[in-house]
């Protein structure tokens, strides 16, 4: 978010054909969410385009990237590294010091991974987190991680270069152009 250290998400193992929406679902969690930029792994130039076309509509700022070397992205992270993985230590118990970190100053890379992920990226990380240790979605995983990153601020981001803005409503879909709002 504007303001605080770079927030980045590294999407791992992007499969063709098969992870498309996913991976796409994963960027577009890390912009909604508070993230600054989405690094997406392999051919997802199809993800990396829909990120996009997003962003240049609803606003940002917000970047999304390819990479042909993830573990390069996490070696070089100058900051520290987040693992989203059901098998790691519970979100409860480690939050407060990632929050820390990061209020201090500290980059966070949050590495959200797709097929099994190898175990080098397990000890790279600082953190290898769960937000829970039962099977679930890595975009679910996401979300959860970065509202307790943010504590919700998030949630009341500004938006800017909008070409179009959701009018919030108890029923009904309304978009507008951004100069209307």
């Amino acid at each position: 978010m504007q303001g605080e250290p770079e927030v980045a998400v590294l999407r791992l193992g992007h499969r063709p054909g098969r992870d498309e929406r996913m991976t796409t679902h994963v960027g577009l969690t890390a912009r909604a969410l508070g993230a600054d930029r989405a690094i997406l792994a392999g051919d997802a130039s199809k993800s990396e385009g829909t990120v996009a076309d997003i962003t240049d509509r609803f606003g940002g700022p917000f970047e999304v990237e390819l990479t042909d070397s993830p573990k390069a992205v996490i070696r070089d992270w100058a900051g520290r590294v987040v693992h989203l993985t059901m098998y790691g230590e519970r979100i409860q118990d480690v939050e407060t010091t990632v929050r820390e970190c990061h209020a201090d100053g500290e980059p966070i890379l949050v590495v959200v991974g797709s097929q099994k992920v190898s175990f080098d990226v397990y000890e790279a990380a600082d953190w290898n987190v769960g937000v829970t240790n039962q099977p679930h979605s890595e975009v679910a995983g996401l979300a959860v991680f970065l509202d307790r990153l943010f504590e919700g601020r998030e949630l009341d981001r500004e938006w800017t270069d909008a070409d179009q803005t959701v009018v919030p409503r108890a029923t009904g879909k309304k978009v507008v152009p951004a100069d209307e709002e």
